[in-house]
């Protein structure tokens, strides 16, 4: 395998939800490799902040506000990518919502309304905004951040569990039907992750407990760990991968 499989010079990556945890793990690493990054998170003065921090470190990186459940928002988001970066090469769909915990008939209508338009239906406006560029530039890589709780349900995660299995659907029909475009879309299912979005979680001892004991690694996974996975699947590396469910989970879904 040549050297520069990992090479992703002249690419152009969009990560929404990246200015923190998973997302900003993966934006670094795609960006030390070589990828112009478009950090996009809702907060314009918190991602201007990352984007900059960035380029103190030689990543070609800038930052575009869009809320993930906005369709509008995303089209405004594909369309300054490509005037400033002149295309899209790689997507990875991060940025995701649970505002309830418990059992699915706690969930309103607002709760349900949020966390399908965050978690599912951002990722198909993004993905279908940005087909045009992927197309005009030869294929591309579209990368979609699951969850184990897509996989099987998470106890009072319901809502966030039906999310998830859609977003590993929408991965595959995705897989499917862009093949032609030589546009990949493969899946993400990271487990137990110490970051900021499962921190009522991890913040819990008596919850940590139960959790680590069904993890045969016995701890909770890295932001950082998520990244490299991306990375594989972001390059040439996996260049015959397409509509792939990976789980990065500590072993939680043996």
């Amino acid at each position: 395998m040549p050297d520069n499989t990992f090479n992703l010079d002249g690419k152009v990556a969009i990560i929404t939800g990246s200015s923190k945890g998973i997302g900003l793990s993966i934006a670094t690493l795609l960006g030390k490799h070589g990828a112009k990054v478009v950090i996009s998170s809702r907060k314009q003065a918190a991602i201007e902040q990352i984007a900059h921090q960035l380029s103190g470190e030689g990543i070609n990186a800038i930052a575009i506000a869009a809320n993930a459940g906005s369709r509008q928002e995303l089209e405004d988001l594909v369309r300054k990518t490509i005037s400033h970066y002149d295309g899209i090469d790689i997507i990875v769909n991060n940025a995701a919502t649970n505002p309830v915990f418990g059992a699915i008939e706690q969930v309103d209508d607002q709760a349900y309304g949020k966390i399908m338009d965050v978690n599912l239906k951002g990722p198909f406006d993004l993905c279908k905004s940005a087909l045009p560029s992927m197309k005009s530039r030869g294929g591309g890589s579209i990368i979609n951040i699951s969850s184990v709780e897509g996989l099987n349900p998470g106890h009072g995660l319901g809502m966030y569990s039906v999310s998830k299995a859609g977003l590993i659907m929408l991965t595959k029909v995705i897989a499917n039907e862009w093949a032609q475009y030589d546009i990949r879309c493969n899946a993400i299912c990271p487990g137990l992750i110490k970051t900021k979005f499962s921190e009522a979680l991890t913040s819990n001892e008596k919850v940590m407990k139960m959790a680590l004991a069904r993890i045969p690694m016995k701890r909770a996974g890295e932001a950082g760990e998520m990244a490299g996975l991306a990375l594989f699947l972001a390059s040439d590396a996996s260049s015959y991968c397409t509509g792939g469910v990976y789980t990065a989970d500590g072993g939680y879904t043996i």
